[in-house]
């Protein structure tokens, strides 16, 4: 085994939980060997004045890790898995998913609030997430939505100052961070299906790095790694050059089933698009590919913006 693992991750406050658990779990499962963190800062921190939709969408996010581990700098770099698109650069790959956090999305708003049917007539929310939106928007047409960047408590602090009167939040960020207290809501996923790997931690490496993926093979969550499988199976078939929100949840039955919800819906909130597959854990890929593929059949041309 490596005497030293270098892992690579984003400076957040969330980012830096995430590096500093996956930190914890190998040197639980290997404690002969030294694990050390190297923030860097991605294109996706450094742009704060428009939505990452228009500068690139999914990666911006991952680019300087991967450049990280390609260069050798580094030899494991710590992703959101939402944040990663499907396509990976050579000699990569995502060995280990570590377990999962409750993946639905928390409504905070300013008022007291249960639902987003409760959220005051053309009050406005804030939200960097096109899915978010565009759900929002199937739902509450009168609400006005703006922009809305930054980390967690960025968010919050926007919130607090009346930037918006209700924003999201990733339940799983806020139960990480302790912050699970000031959601409104927890919106069910019938009511808002999260994004495709919402609440689980993605950990890459190359692939010709026989020792860290031995250790990592130690930490992999597995069943969790069958229902992003799925769920990024989904989106592989819709992704590409696509800025149109996809969602989708898959839930294992613990009797080697699964369960998996799809959905597309274009930004200003018509034409939503739903599915679902039942199967066994062993098709999940499958499963997401097919229910891709016929999400992708029923828009029909012209249904993706490009």
């Amino acid at each position: 085994m490596t005497e030293t693992l270098r892992i690579g991750t984003r400076g957040s406050p969330l980012a830096l939980w995430q590096a500093h658990e996956a930190k914890r779990l190998l040197t639980e499962a290997f404690p002969a060997i030294a694990v050390e963190i190297r923030i860097y800062k991605t294109t996706g921190d450094r742009i704060q004045d428009r939505n990452l939709s228009e500068a690139g969408g999914k990666g911006l996010f991952t680019k300087e890790l991967e450049e990280g581990l390609l260069a050798r700098e580094i030899d494991l770099a710590v992703h959101s898995m939402k944040d990663m698109p499907t396509t990976l650069p050579e000699g990569l790959g995502i060995v280990a998913i570590l377990q999962r956090e409750d993946p639905r999305d928390a409504l905070i708003a300013r008022e007291s609030t249960k639902t987003l049917a409760t959220l005051p007539q053309g009050c406005v929310v804030g939200t960097s997430s096109l899915r978010r939106a565009a759900q929002l928007r199937v739902k509450r047409p009168d609400i006005r939505i703006v922009e809305f960047r930054g980390n967690v408590d960025t968010r919050l602090e926007k919130l607090k100052n009346g930037v918006a009167d209700a924003t999201f939040l990733a339940l799983a960020g806020l139960k990480r961070l302790g912050k699970a207290s000031v959601a409104s809501a927890i919106l069910e996923p019938t009511e808002m299906l999260p994004a495709v790997a919402q609440g689980a931690i993605g950990i890459e490496c190359r692939l010709d790095d026989a020792r860290t993926r031995e250790c990592l093979a130690a930490i992999d969550h597995a069943d969790t790694h069958i229902a992003v499988r799925a769920e990024r199976g989904l989106l592989e078939r819709l992704d590409g050059s696509c800025r149109t929100p996809i969602g989708a949840l898959a839930i294992l039955d613990g009797k080697g089933g699964l369960r998996l919800d799809g959905l597309v819906v274009r930004p200003d909130g018509t034409g939503l698009l739903t599915t679902f597959r039942e199967g066994s854990v062993a098709d999940a890929e499958k499963l997401g590919q097919d229910a891709g593929e016929e999400l992708k059949r029923r828009a029909g041309p012209g249904y993706f913006a490009v």
